[in-house]
């Protein structure tokens, strides 16, 4: 199993991570992760801290599709992985109607098939085979009935093949992500149900999970903050009728309490609906406690068709350090 690190958004302020990701690189984690939601984006820090280290991948988890044309991503990503000397790992996702809609002022329809044609458009553009054209119905290129004509590549990629990872939920967007990506980055896993949920995986595909990781005496406190960005996810990040955060946790088999961890925070009763989430969710999709405990549940993970376990929540180097022994020995 590889070992990650996850550091998601910056939370209300800027959040320099260099120290923590220089600590990662020294003590052998593969790769490290940034991800943009309607605040910092998913970019600009990965090429900050990839200026700064030498070896460590640098993944994007995940790059929201409608806030950049397929072409825009195609051209980043190109750039950045020729600046880092090919480490880039370009996660991408189509989030939810509430982002699209409201942030970017985008439509939301069909996301599967948005997701194919965005990743076949990024890939005509590494391969420079021929000018990029493309006749689906999401990006048309080049526009019906304007001046444009298909255009190739300035600069030759350094990777033609930049690896490329699909975050996703549901068992359709899953199936997708086997079929036209290099790997799939779920956000909630819980690991003895992978395999239930979503059957198996290809040889060589990598399944990189992003798990919630503290390392405490205080298994109760630990739990606890789980719980917070539960409620949040479960009960405000999406709309009333379409959040695929609640679908995921009702597929898990917790769907009454996903019913109503929403319901109680949309109605503003946000204790109640923390109070709702069950400790066995909690502790299932996450790895809290005390070395020892963590050794113990590390084993459900290892057992499962995760590849990439990406820690989410350690801030400094002791932290790193324990999880590093714990999951590489």
């Amino acid at each position: 199993m590889k070992l990650g690190l996850n550091l998601g958004y910056w939370q209300r302020q800027a959040d320099d991570a260099t120290e923590l990701v220089q600590a990662a690189e020294r003590l052998g984690y593969d790769s490290v992760w940034t991800a943009e939601a309607y605040g910092s984006d998913a970019f600009t820090p990965l090429a900050w801290y990839g200026a700064r280290t030498r070896r460590i991948k640098l993944g994007t988890s995940v790059v929201q599709l409608s806030a950049r044309t397929p072409v825009a991503t195609a051209m980043t990503a190109m750039t950045l992985d020729h600046l880092t000397g090919g480490r880039l790992l370009l996660g991408i996702g189509a989030s939810g109607p509430q982002v699209v809609e409201g942030w970017y002022g985008q439509p939301f329809p069909r996301p599967l098939a948005r997701t194919r044609e965005y990743v076949e458009i990024m890939r005509k553009v590494w391969r420079r085979e021929e000018p990029v054209a493309n006749e689906g119905p999401h990006y048309p290129l080049p526009l019906p009935g304007g001046l444009g004509k298909p255009l190739k590549l300035i600069t030759h990629p350094l990777r033609q093949d930049i690896p490329v990872y699909i975050g996703a939920e549901g068992p359709k967007n899953v199936a997708l992500a086997t079929e036209i990506a290099e790997g799939w980055l779920p956000l909630f896993t819980f690991p003895s149900k992978i395999s239930e949920l979503y059957g198996k995986f290809p040889t060589g595909f990598e399944v990189a999970a992003m798990v919630m990781v503290m390392v405490t005496d205080d298994v109760r406190a630990a739990l606890d903050g789980v719980k917070m960005m539960l409620t949040l996810y479960i009960g405000g990040m999406g709309a009333k009728a379409r959040n695929f955060h609640a679908d995921i946790i009702g597929r898990m088999g917790y769907a009454e309490a996903a019913e109503r961890i929403q319901a109680l925070y949309l109605e503003g009763r946000r204790q109640e609906a923390f109070d709702a989430i069950p400790d066995e969710l909690a502790d299932g999709i996450s790895l809290v406690g005390p070395p020892g405990r963590i050794r113990e549940r590390l084993e459900l993970w290892r057992a499962s068709p995760v590849t990439n376990l990406l820690v989410m929540g350690p801030r400094d180097e002791r932290s790193l350090t324990i999880i590093r022994d714990l999951v590489l020995g």
